[in-house]
Protein backbone atom coordinates (compact mmCIF):
# COMPACT_ATOMS: atom_id res chain seq x y z
CA UNK A 1 0.00 0.00 0.00
CA UNK A 2 1.34 3.33 -0.83
CA UNK A 3 1.83 6.24 1.90
CA UNK A 4 -0.67 8.23 0.12
CA UNK A 5 -3.31 6.03 -0.70
CA UNK A 6 -4.70 5.78 3.14
CA UNK A 7 -4.78 9.19 4.83
CA UNK A 8 -6.04 9.60 8.78
CA UNK A 9 -8.12 12.40 9.39
CA UNK A 10 -7.61 13.05 13.32
CA UNK A 11 -9.97 15.65 14.71
CA UNK A 12 -12.12 17.08 17.50
CA UNK A 13 -11.66 19.27 20.53
CA UNK A 14 -9.70 16.34 22.20
CA UNK A 15 -5.84 15.77 21.40
CA UNK A 16 -5.75 12.52 20.35
CA UNK A 17 -5.86 11.06 16.67
CA UNK A 18 -7.07 8.02 15.60
CA UNK A 19 -7.89 6.20 12.37
CA UNK A 20 -9.09 2.58 11.01
CA UNK A 21 -6.99 1.04 9.46
CA UNK A 22 -9.00 -1.51 6.19
CA UNK A 23 -7.15 -3.31 3.68
CA UNK A 24 -6.62 -1.21 0.38
CA UNK A 25 -9.19 -1.85 -2.16
CA UNK A 26 -7.77 -1.49 -5.98
CA UNK A 27 -8.10 1.79 -6.91
CA UNK A 28 -10.10 3.30 -4.12
CA UNK A 29 -8.27 5.60 -1.72
CA UNK A 30 -9.15 5.48 1.96
CA UNK A 31 -9.42 7.81 4.75
CA UNK A 32 -10.59 7.19 8.28
CA UNK A 33 -11.91 9.42 10.03
CA UNK A 34 -12.27 10.30 14.14
CA UNK A 35 -14.67 12.19 15.51
CA UNK A 36 -15.00 12.79 19.14
CA UNK A 37 -18.35 13.68 19.77
CA UNK A 38 -21.03 11.15 19.87
CA UNK A 39 -22.18 9.67 16.57
CA UNK A 40 -25.91 10.75 17.01
CA UNK A 41 -25.04 14.19 17.94
CA UNK A 42 -26.40 16.34 15.37
CA UNK A 43 -22.77 18.35 15.47
CA UNK A 44 -20.96 14.78 14.45
CA UNK A 45 -24.08 14.19 11.69
CA UNK A 46 -23.64 18.42 10.41
CA UNK A 47 -19.39 17.34 10.32
CA UNK A 48 -19.87 14.24 8.40
CA UNK A 49 -21.93 16.14 5.55
CA UNK A 50 -19.70 18.95 5.55
CA UNK A 51 -16.97 16.55 5.07
CA UNK A 52 -18.15 14.41 2.17
CA UNK A 53 -19.06 17.73 0.35
CA UNK A 54 -15.85 19.66 1.21
CA UNK A 55 -14.26 16.36 -0.67
CA UNK A 56 -16.45 15.95 -3.83
CA UNK A 57 -15.87 19.38 -4.69
CA UNK A 58 -12.10 18.70 -4.92
CA UNK A 59 -13.56 15.64 -7.07
CA UNK A 60 -13.35 12.70 -4.50
CA UNK A 61 -16.95 11.18 -4.53
CA UNK A 62 -17.51 8.21 -1.90
CA UNK A 63 -17.96 4.58 -3.19
CA UNK A 64 -16.44 5.75 -6.52
CA UNK A 65 -12.73 6.73 -5.98
CA UNK A 66 -13.02 7.21 -1.88
CA UNK A 67 -13.84 5.50 1.07
CA UNK A 68 -14.19 7.07 4.07
CA UNK A 69 -14.14 5.06 7.50
CA UNK A 70 -15.89 7.25 10.20
CA UNK A 71 -15.51 6.47 14.10
CA UNK A 72 -16.86 8.30 16.97
CA UNK A 73 -15.42 8.79 20.43
CA UNK A 74 -18.47 10.21 22.05
CA UNK A 75 -16.93 12.29 24.12
CA UNK A 76 -14.71 10.03 26.09
CA UNK A 77 -11.16 11.33 25.99
CA UNK A 78 -9.90 7.75 27.55
CA UNK A 79 -11.49 5.97 24.48
CA UNK A 80 -10.17 8.54 22.32
CA UNK A 81 -6.57 8.63 23.97
CA UNK A 82 -7.02 4.58 23.14
CA UNK A 83 -7.88 5.25 19.53
CA UNK A 84 -4.72 7.27 19.31
CA UNK A 85 -2.38 5.05 20.78
CA UNK A 86 -3.50 2.37 18.02
CA UNK A 87 -2.69 4.93 15.45
CA UNK A 88 0.74 5.95 16.59
CA UNK A 89 1.89 1.92 17.43
CA UNK A 90 0.83 1.36 13.50
CA UNK A 91 2.28 3.95 11.43
CA UNK A 92 4.82 6.69 11.18
CA UNK A 93 4.30 7.36 7.11
CA UNK A 94 0.95 7.24 6.79
CA UNK A 95 -0.18 10.77 6.43
CA UNK A 96 -1.89 12.38 9.36
CA UNK A 97 -4.14 15.71 9.09
CA UNK A 98 -5.38 16.64 12.57
CA UNK A 99 -8.12 19.21 12.86
CA UNK A 100 -8.61 21.27 16.53
CA UNK A 101 -5.58 20.25 17.44
CA UNK A 102 -4.25 22.58 20.72
CA UNK A 103 -0.59 23.82 20.63
CA UNK A 104 0.66 20.45 18.12
CA UNK A 105 3.98 21.95 18.20
CA UNK A 106 4.26 21.67 22.64
CA UNK A 107 2.92 18.20 21.82
CA UNK A 108 5.15 17.16 19.87
CA UNK A 109 2.71 16.45 16.59
CA UNK A 110 5.09 18.74 14.26
CA UNK A 111 8.22 20.00 14.50
CA UNK A 112 7.11 23.75 13.96
CA UNK A 113 3.65 25.33 12.23
CA UNK A 114 5.42 26.45 8.99
CA UNK A 115 7.38 23.32 8.79
CA UNK A 116 5.57 20.31 9.89
CA UNK A 117 8.71 18.13 9.18
CA UNK A 118 7.06 15.02 9.42
CA UNK A 119 4.20 12.84 8.37
CA UNK A 120 1.81 15.26 10.35
CA UNK A 121 0.07 18.56 9.15
CA UNK A 122 -3.84 19.82 9.89
CA UNK A 123 -5.56 22.70 11.82
CA UNK A 124 -4.64 24.33 15.11
CA UNK A 125 -7.37 25.30 17.31
CA UNK A 126 -5.71 27.80 20.24
CA UNK A 127 -5.59 31.70 20.09
CA UNK A 128 -4.65 33.17 23.80
CA UNK A 129 -6.28 36.64 22.77
CA UNK A 130 -9.75 34.99 21.75
CA UNK A 131 -9.82 34.07 25.65
CA UNK A 132 -9.50 37.70 26.52
CA UNK A 133 -12.02 38.49 24.37
CA UNK A 134 -14.47 35.86 25.82
CA UNK A 135 -14.25 37.97 29.45
CA UNK A 136 -14.48 41.50 27.13
CA UNK A 137 -17.61 40.08 25.83
CA UNK A 138 -19.81 38.50 29.07
CA UNK A 139 -18.50 42.17 30.64
CA UNK A 140 -20.53 43.97 28.19
CA UNK A 141 -23.55 41.94 28.03
CA UNK A 142 -23.26 40.94 32.03
CA UNK A 143 -21.36 44.03 33.84
CA UNK A 144 -22.67 42.65 36.89
CA UNK A 145 -20.55 39.28 36.70
CA UNK A 146 -17.41 39.85 38.68
CA UNK A 147 -16.63 36.36 38.58
CA UNK A 148 -16.28 33.58 36.18
CA UNK A 149 -16.78 29.79 36.79
CA UNK A 150 -14.76 28.09 34.03
CA UNK A 151 -16.19 24.12 33.33
CA UNK A 152 -13.39 22.03 31.73
CA UNK A 153 -12.49 19.04 31.57
CA UNK A 154 -9.14 18.42 33.36
CA UNK A 155 -8.49 15.11 31.44
CA UNK A 156 -6.80 17.26 28.49
CA UNK A 157 -4.08 19.01 28.22
CA UNK A 158 -5.88 21.70 26.29
CA UNK A 159 -7.45 22.94 29.49
CA UNK A 160 -4.37 23.63 30.93
CA UNK A 161 -3.11 26.40 27.87
CA UNK A 162 -6.60 27.82 28.48
CA UNK A 163 -7.10 28.31 32.27
CA UNK A 164 -3.49 30.08 31.78
CA UNK A 165 -4.71 32.26 29.15
CA UNK A 166 -7.95 33.08 30.93
CA UNK A 167 -6.83 33.33 34.61
CA UNK A 168 -4.19 36.23 33.05
CA UNK A 169 -6.53 38.33 30.90
CA UNK A 170 -9.42 38.22 33.95
CA UNK A 171 -7.89 41.65 36.12
CA UNK A 172 -8.17 43.67 32.81
CA UNK A 173 -11.99 43.37 33.09
CA UNK A 174 -12.12 43.24 36.90
CA UNK A 175 -12.97 39.60 37.06
CA UNK A 176 -11.71 36.89 39.45
CA UNK A 177 -11.81 33.50 38.07
CA UNK A 178 -12.59 30.39 39.51
CA UNK A 179 -11.44 26.73 37.53
CA UNK A 180 -13.89 24.07 38.33
CA UNK A 181 -13.02 20.66 36.64
CA UNK A 182 -16.00 18.14 36.26
CA UNK A 183 -16.13 14.61 35.01
CA UNK A 184 -20.09 13.68 34.77
CA UNK A 185 -23.18 15.71 34.94
CA UNK A 186 -23.26 15.92 39.25
CA UNK A 187 -20.11 17.93 39.04
CA UNK A 188 -21.36 20.00 36.25
CA UNK A 189 -24.58 20.05 38.47
CA UNK A 190 -22.50 20.79 41.44
CA UNK A 191 -20.23 23.72 39.96
CA UNK A 192 -23.35 25.77 38.56
CA UNK A 193 -25.01 25.66 41.86
CA UNK A 194 -22.06 26.49 43.76
CA UNK A 195 -21.50 29.63 41.64
CA UNK A 196 -25.09 31.13 42.08
CA UNK A 197 -24.34 31.05 45.67
CA UNK A 198 -23.49 34.77 45.49
CA UNK A 199 -24.61 37.69 43.61
CA UNK A 200 -21.99 38.43 40.48
CA UNK A 201 -21.41 34.83 38.70
CA UNK A 202 -21.18 33.97 35.46
CA UNK A 203 -20.05 30.72 33.61
CA UNK A 204 -17.62 29.93 30.77
CA UNK A 205 -16.92 26.27 29.01
CA UNK A 206 -13.91 25.41 27.54
CA UNK A 207 -13.80 23.92 24.00
CA UNK A 208 -13.70 20.11 24.84
CA UNK A 209 -15.12 17.39 23.20
CA UNK A 210 -16.66 16.09 26.82
CA UNK A 211 -18.04 19.63 27.56
CA UNK A 212 -19.60 19.69 24.25
CA UNK A 213 -21.64 16.65 24.36
CA UNK A 214 -22.33 17.32 27.90
CA UNK A 215 -24.10 21.03 26.91
CA UNK A 216 -27.28 20.03 27.22
CA UNK A 217 -26.88 19.57 30.85
CA UNK A 218 -24.64 22.60 31.21
CA UNK A 219 -26.92 24.95 29.57
CA UNK A 220 -30.03 23.55 31.64
CA UNK A 221 -28.30 23.93 35.03
CA UNK A 222 -27.28 27.52 34.07
CA UNK A 223 -30.84 28.24 33.17
CA UNK A 224 -31.86 27.05 36.10
CA UNK A 225 -29.77 28.74 38.57
CA UNK A 226 -30.16 32.29 36.03
CA UNK A 227 -26.63 32.34 35.33
CA UNK A 228 -24.74 33.44 32.13
CA UNK A 229 -23.53 31.15 30.11
CA UNK A 230 -20.53 31.90 27.66
CA UNK A 231 -19.93 28.64 25.63
CA UNK A 232 -17.21 27.43 23.89
CA UNK A 233 -18.71 27.02 20.17
CA UNK A 234 -21.37 28.38 17.90
CA UNK A 235 -23.70 24.82 19.43
CA UNK A 236 -23.87 26.34 22.78
CA UNK A 237 -25.93 29.79 22.07
CA UNK A 238 -28.09 27.58 19.49
CA UNK A 239 -28.75 25.25 22.44
CA UNK A 240 -29.61 27.93 24.57
CA UNK A 241 -26.43 29.50 26.14
CA UNK A 242 -26.15 33.59 25.91
CA UNK A 243 -23.36 33.49 23.67
CA UNK A 244 -20.57 32.31 21.69
CA UNK A 245 -17.55 33.67 20.30
CA UNK A 246 -15.13 30.93 18.41
CA UNK A 247 -14.60 29.79 14.92
CA UNK A 248 -16.65 27.32 13.01
CA UNK A 249 -15.98 23.39 14.19
CA UNK A 250 -17.61 22.29 10.99
CA UNK A 251 -15.86 24.52 8.23
CA UNK A 252 -12.72 23.28 10.06
CA UNK A 253 -13.31 19.76 9.10
CA UNK A 254 -14.51 20.79 5.50
CA UNK A 255 -10.89 22.62 5.39
CA UNK A 256 -9.04 19.56 6.00
CA UNK A 257 -10.45 17.92 2.79
CA UNK A 258 -8.27 20.45 1.33
CA UNK A 259 -5.20 19.02 2.79
CA UNK A 260 -6.70 15.42 2.21
CA UNK A 261 -6.67 16.30 -1.71
CA UNK A 262 -3.16 17.68 -1.93
CA UNK A 263 -1.52 14.81 -0.33
CA UNK A 264 -3.55 12.47 -2.36
CA UNK A 265 -2.62 14.21 -4.92
CA UNK A 266 1.52 14.07 -4.40
CA UNK A 267 1.78 16.61 -1.89
CA UNK A 268 4.06 15.77 1.52
CA UNK A 269 2.44 16.64 4.89
CA UNK A 270 5.89 17.96 6.15
CA UNK A 271 5.71 20.69 3.76
CA UNK A 272 1.97 21.92 4.05
CA UNK A 273 1.87 24.65 7.08
CA UNK A 274 -0.05 23.83 10.26
CA UNK A 275 -3.67 26.59 9.93
CA UNK A 276 -5.08 28.43 12.75
CA UNK A 277 -8.00 30.39 13.01
CA UNK A 278 -8.45 33.36 10.77
CA UNK A 279 -12.42 34.40 11.70
CA UNK A 280 -14.46 33.73 14.79
CA UNK A 281 -18.11 34.33 14.74
CA UNK A 282 -19.82 36.08 17.28
CA UNK A 283 -22.93 33.96 18.28
CA UNK A 284 -25.62 35.98 20.63
CA UNK A 285 -29.17 34.20 22.02
CA UNK A 286 -31.07 37.20 22.29
CA UNK A 287 -34.29 35.19 23.89
CA UNK A 288 -31.60 33.18 26.83
CA UNK A 289 -30.64 37.16 27.01
CA UNK A 290 -34.04 38.30 27.70
CA UNK A 291 -34.60 35.51 30.34
CA UNK A 292 -31.82 36.51 32.64
CA UNK A 293 -32.88 40.27 32.66
CA UNK A 294 -29.84 41.33 30.52
CA UNK A 295 -29.64 44.17 27.28
CA UNK A 296 -27.61 43.21 24.98
CA UNK A 297 -26.34 46.81 23.47
CA UNK A 298 -27.31 47.30 20.32
CA UNK A 299 -23.63 47.56 18.95
CA UNK A 300 -22.92 43.97 19.95
CA UNK A 301 -25.92 43.38 18.31
CA UNK A 302 -24.45 44.93 14.48
CA UNK A 303 -21.44 43.09 15.51
CA UNK A 304 -22.93 39.66 15.89
CA UNK A 305 -23.24 37.25 12.71
CA UNK A 306 -26.15 35.62 13.96
CA UNK A 307 -28.62 36.35 16.73
CA UNK A 308 -31.28 34.11 18.38
CA UNK A 309 -34.69 35.55 18.97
Amino acid sequence: MRRREFITVLGGAALWPLAAYTQQLERMRRVGVLITFPENDPLSQTIVTAFAEALGRFGWVEGKNIRVDYRFAAGDPALFKTYAAAVRQQTRTIPIVFVLVIDPVGLGFVQSLARPGGSITGFSAYDPPVMGKWLQLLKEVAPKVTRVAVIFNPDTTASRLFNSAIEAAAPSVGMTVRLTPVHDDAGIEETIAAEAREPGGGLICLPDSFIVTHRDVIIAAAARYGLPLFGSSEVFPRSGALMSYFFDIVGVYAQAASYIDRILKGASPADLPVQQPTKYSLIINLKTAKALGLTVPAGMLDMADEVIE
